[in-house]
């Protein structure tokens, strides 16, 4: 029997794309052998390629002047692809707003290339929030702004999306197709895989096609955009299986609705773990609200001598990679796409019973 997955990444796939991706793993379309044993340049695999592609502009309402690229490197070697893409103009200034490790990892990197500006921070309450706009100190000269609308380890949610006079850059790894965004107000949107969209070992990145010609002129070819624009993405042998399994990916949550099916549930489920962590006496959300965020719920209990038990007891009933981020502690439920309601149910159901018995 399945059991239930709250890994923060890799994480879940749906159990019909599992399904259908062990049904065709040794004769994919009729061929006698697996995707994986497909050339990438083949006319069958170009198909999945092109129909992958539009169902995630069909699911995002991607405009036509953007540019969706499949990498390789995951959502970090994009960490060093945004500074080399777009810091060949001239400008040299970065605009950050600190809202955790993942925004951290970005800056360090760009500050490689570039000279980083914190805009804002949240380092203060040990990033339990998202700064409010009206505490930004903007460049007026910057390449670009970049910020982490949802931070998977410390579980901070932006409820807005910046309003900038620069090129707005998103790491979306772990909020992407969980609900509608307006890709227009972005300059360039980019998410590893391995949480919403497949299997890790790719990555998406969404680029407006003015942006293409931004690049440091000595840019490592595997990191430009234009290089994997011009070439469909298949510059090099891509992850075709990564990318195979993503495409099922999106043509399951086209069946289910889209994103607004998907942001719907998302709500639905934060709602029925946080309602129940408020309530508590034994449990507490270290996240102030209002900035909580829906994908990746962290909570601690209110004896961390009893985190040990708590972890081996809700393993042995079924609910898998519930510990928290080693540099955070406590417990993290990751509630992405692929995590059913009546996953969410199940620890609900686990904690007050772990509540009654030792609290």
């Amino acid at each position: 029997m399945r059991k239930y997955n709250f890994c923060s990444g890799p994480a879940a796939l749906p159990e019909p794309v599992l399904l259908r991706a062990q049904e065709e793993l040794l004769d994919w379309e009729g061929r006698g052998c697996s995707v994986m044993e497909v050339s990438h340049r083949s006319p069958e695999f170009e198909a999945v390629a092109a129909r992958a592609e539009q169902d995630l502009r069909d699911l995002l309402a991607i405009p036509d002047n953007y540019k969706v690229l499949f990498l390789q490197g995951g959502a970090t070697a994009q960490f060093s692809a945004v500074p080399w893409n777009l810091l060949g103009a001239g400008q040299k200034k970065i605009d950050f707003i600190h809202s955790g490790q993942w925004a951290k990892k970005a800056m360090e990197e760009a500050g490689r290339y570039g000279e980083v500006n914190i805009v804002a921070s949240s380092e203060d309450r040990n990033f339990s929030y998202a700064p409010a706009a009206d505490s930004w100190q903007q460049s007026e000269d910057a390449a670009y702004f970049h910020y982490v609308p949802n931070e998977t380890i410390g579980g901070v949610e932006f409820g807005y999306v910046p309003e900038v006079s620069c090129p707005l850059v998103a790491d979306m790894s772990s909020s992407i197709l969980s609900q509608p965004i307006p890709v227009e107000n972005f300059g360039v949107v980019f998410a590893g895989a391995q949480k919403n969209i497949g299997p890790s070992g790719i990555a998406v990145a969404i680029v407006r096609d003015d942006l293409l010609d931004r690049a440091l002129p000595d840019i490592p070819r595997s990191l430009s955009w234009k290089v994997a624009a011009d070439a469909h993405s298949m510059d090099n042998t891509p992850p075709t299986f990564a990318w195979y399994l993503s495409g099922l990916v999106f043509q399951w949550l086209k069946e289910q609705g889209g994103v607004s099916a998907m942001a719907e549930l998302s709500w639905r489920k934060s709602a029925l773990l946080y309602d129940f962590v408020d309530r508590s006496d034994f449990y507490s959300s270290p996240v102030a609200e209002g900035s909580r965020s829906r994908m990746n719920i962290p909570f601690v209990l209110a004896d961390e001598r009893l985190d040990k038990q708590f972890l081996q007891e809700s393993e042995a009933a079924g609910l898998l990679n519930l510990k928290g981020h080693r540099s955070v502690g406590g417990m993290r439920a990751s509630l992405y796409n692929a995590v059913p309601v009546e996953a969410v149910e199940a620890l609900v159901n686990f904690m007050a019973d772990f509540e009654k018995r030792v609290g």
